[in-house]
């Protein structure tokens, strides 16, 4: 695929999303950006979040993952379920009725202004450092296979690929973004397909689940060492709470469900989205077997998060298959891009800034297109900064291991909030929140150098259970609620 056909194919994309953002975001108000006025349909945002739960990242990293961890991925996928349940049946009814426009005011009510200050830095930062590292690893792509053609620097190629998502996000924020992740799901979704379709005819396979389940990479469940990354019951229970965390207390991923009509409507999104994204990962990582045996019959040398890319656009799958493969990735990325950037926007502004509480509107409006920009700023920063501290393990691990050390404190506040009738020393939150991840940090060193366990993704647990403690040893010992 020629660079320029590629080109093309980026700026005919980009147009219809400009175009939806254009007709949704006419007479947008702070509330169509925050809420989208409260009107998106369910089944819309259920299918739109398939997008930007899985991104560039699991569209390029789950298939490269095949090759050394085989379909262990499913255990971490089968604790989704769990963690889902636990969004609809307990943190939703919650957030609808306190009618929260950030997730994180929650934190406030509950047990003052620190804790809510504190709670929603955290996803600043969680959100921040992910959102990059996504956009990093697609930018990556089209450097390699477009940019670098045209002499454009990568600093350059990072910038447009910023001002894009700026561009069709800055007016209608959440109510446009419902409607382009919908469009975008469905690009990716078809690329999947026409990628397992075109490689499984390559390779001869009249029946794709026959092959999948005869492969030796087909091994999905470990039982056999406990102290492995991979042993079932860690792999499972992290993915359960990374679901909780991620999602449930997450204000990119929950803003698109407080954006329903009611409570009702938001918990079939979240029941039929579950359902959908157990099936479209099992796809994932059945490409990702059918991809590793391509490129052993073939001689391509090509491993992780390089699978791939290099099959799709550089082999002999044809024109068809890289141009569906580039749809995909640039879906997938943008799709989880535009909803991060956007709830950053939100979140710095409801939660930092407090612009709600001011009462000119032309004030709240004209501060929240600063804080847009000041975040796709950000976000350039810090994916250049990325750039040369990128190591050869696949992105995914490195987010969601990120993700335990950030998000284990949200992890923390929320369950010992949900679960327990004490009010604790608001001034001595940021303090816990701040240690706890040291001390899971020191805790998995130790348990890996002394006894060879590797707590892996179910760090985010360790690191919940620290901050838990925390909160027990400050809490005040007379007032309950």
């Amino acid at each position: 695929m020629k660079p320029l056909h590629i080109l093309f194919l980026i700026v005919g994309y980009f147009s219809v999303l400009i175009l939806i953002s254009f007709i949704t975001g006419r007479k947008a108000t702070n509330d169509t950006f925050f809420k989208a006025n409260n009107s998106s349909p369910w089944y819309l945002v259920a299918f739109g979040m398939i997008g930007a739960s899985l991104s560039g990242v699991t569209f390029i990293s789950v298939p490269g993952w095949v090759e050394n961890q085989s379909m262990s991925y499913m255990q971490m996928v089968f604790g989704y379920i769990v963690g889902y349940a636990v969004i609809g049946l307990v943190l939703l009814p919650l957030y609808y009725q306190l009618n929260l426009t950030s997730i994180y005011t929650y934190l406030e009510d509950r047990f003052g202004r620190y804790s809510y200050k504190t709670g929603a830095s955290f996803f600043l930062l969680s959100r921040t450092i992910g959102a990059a590292f996504r956009l990093f690893l697609v930018a990556n792509v089209l450097q390699l296979l477009l940019f670098d053609e045209f002499g454009i620097p990568f600093w350059f190629t990072v910038t447009i690929t910023i001002l894009l998502i700026w561009l069709y996000t800055f007016k209608g924020g959440i109510k446009t973004i419902v409607w382009t992740d919908t469009l975008q799901t469905l690009f990716m979704l078809i690329a999947v397909g026409v990628c397992i379709y075109t490689i499984s005819d390559e390779m001869n396979i009249s029946n794709i689940f026959s092959y999948i389940a005869d492969n030796e990479l087909s091994k999905t469940f470990f039982f056999e060492d406990y102290k492995t990354g991979n042993y079932f019951w860690k792999r499972f229970f992290s993915g359960a709470f990374i679901a909780i965390v991620m999602t449930g207390l997450d204000q990119d991923m929950m803003q698109k469900n407080l954006s329903c009509r009611n409570l009702k409507d938001a918990q079939k999104n979240m029941f039929w989205f579950t359902i959908v994204l157990v099936i479209v990962n099992f796809f994932f990582l059945a490409l990702g077997v059918l991809l590793t045996d391509y490129a052993q019959q073939n001689g391509i040398d090509a491993h992780k998060d390089e699978l791939f890319p290099i099959i799709a656009t550089k082999g002999s799958l044809g024109i068809a298959t890289a141009m569906f493969f580039l749809l995909g990735l640039i879906a997938a990325a943008y799709s989880s891009a535009d909803s991060a950037l956007t709830s950053l926007t939100t979140s710095f502004s409801i939660d930092i800034l407090e612009i709600d509480k001011k009462e000119n509107t032309i004030v709240q409006e004209n501060l929240r297109k600063k804080i847009h920009v000041l975040f796709s700023i950000i976000l350039i920063i810090v994916i250049l900064i990325f750039k040369y501290f990128i190591a050869d393990e696949s992105v995914i691990a490195k987010i969601f291991t990120f993700a335990g050390y950030t998000y284990g404190p949200l992890l923390g506040l929320y369950s010992f909030g949900l679960f327990t009738n004490f009010k604790v020393k608001d001034t001595a939150v940021p303090f816990i929140c701040i240690f706890s991840p040291i001390l899971t940090l020191l805790t998995n060193y130790t348990t890996i150098t002394c006894f060879e366990f590797d707590f892996e993704f179910f760090v985010l647990v360790l690191n919940g259970a620290y901050t838990f403690i925390g909160l027990i040893l400050f809490k005040k010992n007379t007032d309950h609620l």
